[in-house]
């Protein structure tokens, strides 16, 4: 799911981009690029996957 938040960010850096979109001082097109970083980081880190991580041993010797 993150990683889908995250394609969203990126995709919504690349049409203001090049739409030539600016939407103030607070939100840039830097700002949208650290935020679709972070959320790929945190998908690839685990968070939100939904399966605990010392449990997925015990699954798989059953």
């Amino acid at each position: 799911m993150l990683a889908i938040a995250a394609a969203v960010a990126f995709g919504l850096a690349l049409l203001f981009d090049l739409a030539d979109i600016s939407l103030g001082e607070a939100v840039t097109l830097n700002t949208l690029v650290t935020l679709g970083l972070l959320l790929l980081a945190l998908h690839l880190a685990g968070v939100g996957t939904g399966t605990r991580s010392w449990n997925w041993r015990r699954r798989a010797r059953r």
